[in-house]
């Protein structure tokens, strides 16, 4: 699995999911840090990673697009330090695995997770 961590991640998840077995890349690594998020999905889709992001306007533009690529799997909450959330991340991802290969929007909270296949239809 390719995730590709969105700007409001701290670089330091990068070797948290290469750690547990995930090819993770920070977009500051490879694209310009002031790209639209429109710009970062669409590098996302061209090369194949899945979003990981704390940001809530990638489910939008995916309702929106009716985009069935990337997948995008979004952290919700206050807290997103990797020491303390990874091992709710890592579970969320192995669990939707197949779901994300496809195409789907995962929302992780720490008490559970929700799963949604794309293209989303109704409200995110």
């Amino acid at each position: 699995m390719r995730l590709l961590l969105d700007m409001n991640l701290a670089p330091r998840w990068v070797e948290s999911l290469r750690d547990a077995g995930y090819e993770a890349v920070h977009w500051s690594a490879v694209g310009d840090p002031r790209a639209s998020d429109a710009e970062l999905m669409a590098f996302a889709r061209a090369d194949r990673y899945i979003v990981l992001t704390h940001d809530l306007d990638f489910g939008d533009i995916l309702a929106a697009t009716g985009g069935t690529a990337p997948s995008v799997v979004q952290i919700r909450g206050d807290e997103l330090a990797p020491e303390r959330i990874a091992g709710h991340v890592l579970r969320a991802l192995e669990q939707c695995r197949d779901a994300l290969a496809q195409g789907a929007l995962v929302s992780i909270d720490l008490d559970r997770h929700r799963l949604r296949m794309l293209p989303l239809t109704g409200s995110t």
